[in-house]
Formats: C-alpha cells, sequence, structure tokens
C-alpha cells in the first residue's frame, strides 16, 4: 500500500514517515498543496494523509480538487484540535475522517486503517487467502502454526494482491502501489518479488496471466 503525506512540518514528517513505513506502508511526501494536488491526480496512492495548513495552496482547497476530479482515493485530514469548523469543512469536503493535531500516531494509524478497509471491503485487521492469514496490526503471516517472515516489499506486495481477491493485476500496477519515490519503479523486479511469494506459499499461490499480470489462485 502507498501513501501521499501531505504536511509542512518536517519535524512531523521525520517522525510519521519511519512508523509508517514500519507499519507496512510506501510513504510519498509533499510539503505544499500545489505539488501534492499535481501527485495525487498523477500518480496511484491507496490513501492520502493531509494536513489543511499548508503553503502555496491550502489543504481545503486541494481536497476540494481532488474530489471535483472525480479522485476517489481516502484521504484522512490533519487539523488542529480546537478548529472544529475545519473539521467540518474538510469531511463536508469530501474527506473521510481526520485527527487533530496534537495526535498519538496509533490514533492516526487506526483511522486509516478504518478508512482503507471501508475502501477495500474489509471489516477486520486480518486479510485472508486460502490458510493463509495476514495480521495488518503485528505485520505478521501466519500459515496454520507457522509465522513467515517476509521483507518490507513482499509484505507490500502480498497486501495488495490480498487486497483485490480475484483481480488481475498487473506489474505496472503492483510497482506503483508497492514502490516510494526514492526507489527503482522497475515493473520486471515485481516479477522477482512474486517468485519469492511462490517459495514462501507455493508455486501455485499466484497465476501468471501473459500481457497481463497476477493473480492469487482460489
Amino acid at each position: 500500500m502507498k501513501l501521499l503525506l501531505v504536511e509542512d512540518d518536517v519535524r512531523l514528517v521525520e517522525s510519521l514517515r519511519p512508523k509508517l513505513k514500519k507499519a507496512g506502508y510506501a510513504v510519498e511526501w509533499s510539503d505544499n498543496g500545489i505539488d501534492a494536488e499535481f501527485m495525487a491526480l498523477e500518480e496511484n496512492f491507496d490513501g492520502i494523509i493531509l494536513d489543511l495548513g499548508l503553503p502555496q495552496k491550502a489543504g481545503l482547497d486541494v481536497l476540494q480538487s481532488l474530489r471535483r476530479n472525480k479522485l476517489d482515493t481516502p484521504v484522512l485530514i490533519l487539523t488542529a484540535r480546537d478548529s472544529w469548523q475545519e473539521r467540518v469543512d474538510g469531511l463536508k469536503a469530501g474527506a473521510d475522517d481526520y485527527v487533530g493535531k496534537p495526535f498519538h500516531f496509533e490514533e492516526l494509524l487506526a483511522r486509516l486503517e478504518a478508512i482503507l478497509r471501508r475502501r477495500f471491503g474489509q471489516t477486520g485487521q486480518t486479510l485472508e487467502h486460502q490458510d493463509l492469514q495476514l495480521d495488518l496490526d503485528r505485520q505478521t503471516v501466519i500459515r496454520g502454526k507457522d509465522s513467515i517472515q517476509l521483507t518490507a516489499i513482499e509484505f507490500r506486495l502480498l497486501r495488495y494482491m490480498m487486497s483485490h481477491p480475484g483481480k488481475i493485476i498487473s506489474k505496472t500496477v503492483l510497482s506503483e502501489h508497492i514502490y516510494e519515490e526514492d526507489q527503482l519503479k522497475d515493473s520486471n523486479v515485481i516479477e522477482v518479488y512474486i517468485n519469492r511469494l511462490r517459495h514462501h506459499f507455493g508455486k501455485s499461490f499466484i497465476k501468471t496471466y501473459r500481457g497481463q499480470g497476477y493473480k492469487l489462485v482460489n
């Protein structure tokens, strides 16, 4: 899963970004409203964390523009705790939820996970496929009684595919959703990670559709 973090407070970003990455997300960052709007419209993100007090273009204006452009990516807004009007305006403009500053990271993560679960039709913190369980909260993968250790990119890849059961997903889409901006977005490398997942869970776990992409086998 890939997030766009839009925040001009560098110290807050330096605190948030590694925690979000540890929670299993690829994170790209923008410190102003103009660049954030462009990135959100041009790239594929699974969620957006959007501060409202931004330079160059206000967060609320960015949000309204995204919704006018029919972008339905879930948006979690950050706002001053005592600014109830900002919270109301943000929700009316199309935000999915909000967190008031200052906040505890655990609350932000919980609210983020909740809006993403709604987006993908999930009801809990565990994704299941065949005899496999992926625990989003603990960042673990369980098969039967065994815990399987995955790298960060392997975990993101598996999570994305398990969030889209029954769908054939192209290399390009997978690379867009698991890599960060500063990582090499080589769609051909996806095949390497697909094979790593097959090594963990069996060759028949993921089916290749030539010229189309990959799908988890039911």
